[in-house]
């Protein structure tokens, strides 16, 4: 046996022989080299940001009128706060394209006091950090919280009259580790994912059953359901029975939902589906109705539509990332880690593929989706655990994030927490996690094929 495969007999004994073998068959292919490392944010053209092919003209149009809102920075006139973590959609989610995630220098630092605001900058962001949300575990009286707490008021803003609020005292919090943080979710290839249908997700659950127990991953879906049981899960989570698929947790149906809440939470401006200000201080809501609704006076129909449905449609036209093969070591370090990835049970969480199903949008209809997701939520462990339930997913659970787009994502984990692909692998890993027995499969490996590993990871 080669050196560095003794190692892998322990790892036997939990995760089966099947797995075993495909693992040792890597190892004994393996060459020698150095250590293996993260080839980075890859560089060149963003391999995002474009609609779908095959739009109608109408269609595009559509894609067009929610870009040009997505990216619009609000203002109080428009209803911006009195609470709110940034004023536009594109601050958070611009990397590498419009719709992506956090970019490299973090808009939320100039915001603090942008138009004269005031606000001091919370101690958990800096510039070149990732843009967060902050959620508090428990309420002062020790029971659950998990609501976002803004980070920024409208206090000494242009247009905010009398308005003062306090901050959270976010640094206390941190100090009694009741502060947990999220980063903006890619929103690339969304209309997508919105199209698969439950039963693709579920057969999807049930496939490789042998393998998935051998490797402890269980899985399940955050379904909008109240008491209803689907292949012998009962769920009490409200709502129409079916699964939810956006967000961290996969707390969110559908995109306009995933507009609608994102609108108020994180730049506090009342919409058609929520209507209500989060902090109804008098001082500091002038308008007197709900600040972005249908415009049903408007002359043109794309001037009625209201700003979450415009928003909806840009994600749901939004294109598939598109994966690269020119990283170091080319298509043949690229394939061999895709084989790497499979052998070691990764894919039986990020299932590489779905197939959409009905849509009234033949660009949606019965198309591929390669997103690396099963969509389903996991037990996570202790490591990544932040306490926090969304749904019928505990504060342990997560939703499997899609791999799509990786290759040039900064930041990684649902706080923001890593920049280096090894150290996220190896977060996955902790006690109760699903993940902990691919993890320890990947630590067996040679360094070059966990090199090819990684460069796959970077190529999508």
């Amino acid at each position: 046996m080669k050196k560095g495969t003794s190692s892998l007999t322990s790892v036997a004994l939990g995760i089966g022989c099947a797995t075993l073998v495909l693992v040792l068959q890597i190892q004994i292919a393996s060459t020698a080299g150095g250590n293996a490392t993260d080839p980075g944010v890859r560089r060149g053209a963003a391999g995002a940001g474009d609609p779908l092919a095959d739009l109608t003209s109408s269609e595009l149009r559509l894609f067009n009128v929610g870009l040009e809102d997505f990216e619009e920075e609000e203002d109080i006139p428009d209803g911006l706060g009195p609470r709110m973590n940034l004023d536009g959609c594109a601050g958070c989610h611009l990397q590498p394209a419009v719709g992506g995630t956090s970019p490299d220098v973090n808009p939320q630092i100039a915001f603090a006091s942008k138009l004269g605001g005031t606000d001091k900058v919370p101690p958990f962001l800096s510039l070149k950090g990732p843009v967060r949300e902050a959620r508090f575990v428990r309420n002062p009286d020790g029971t659950p919280d998990g609501g976002v707490h803004a980070l920024f008021t409208i206090n000494d803003r242009a247009g905010a009259g009398k308005c003062n609020l306090e901050q959270p005292d976010f640094a206390r919090q941190m100090a009694s580790q009741n502060v947990i943080f999220r980063i903006p979710t890619p929103t690339f290839g969304a209309g997508l994912i919105e199209m698969i249908s439950d039963d693709a997700i579920l057969a999807s659950q049930r496939g490789d059953a042998g393998a998935k127990a051998a490797l402890g991953i269980r899985g399940r879906a955050n379904f909008s359901v109240s008491g209803r049981t689907v292949s012998g899960q009962t769920n009490n989570n409200g709502n129409d029975g079916t699964i939810s698929r956006f967000g961290w947790k996969a707390q969110n149906k559908s995109l306009l939902l995933f507009s609608g809440e994102a609108y108020n939470v994180e730049m506090g401006i009342t919409n058609d589906l929520f209507m209500t200000e989060r902090d109804e201080d008098a001082d500091c809501n002038p308008a007197n109705h709900p600040n972005s609704i249908t415009d049903s006076g408007a002359s043109l129909p794309f001037d009625a539509i209201s700003s979450i449905e415009k928003f909806t449609f840009f994600m749901k036209f939004l294109a598939a990332p598109t994966p690269s093969q020119t990283l170091p070591g080319g298509s043949t370090s690229i394939n061999n880690g895709k084989s790497v990835f499979d052998a070691v049970g990764c894919v039986q969480c990020h299932t590489a593929s779905f197939t959409t199903g009905k849509s009234a949008v033949a660009a949606l209809r019965y198309k591929p989706v390669p997103l690396y997701s099963d969509l389903l939520v996991h037990d996570m462990g202790t490591g990544l655990a932040d306490g926090v339930s969304q749904g019928s997913a505990n504060g342990r659970e997560f939703r499997t994030a899609p791999l799509w787009g990786l290759g040039q994502r900064i930041f990684f984990l649902h706080d923001g927490r890593s920049s280096d692909l090894i150290s996220t692998i190896k977060a996955h890993a902790s006690s109760g996690s699903e993940a902990t027995g691919s993890v320890m499969l990947y630590n067996a490996l040679s360094e070059s094929r966990k090199q090819d590993l990684l460069n796959f990871l970077r190529s999508l």
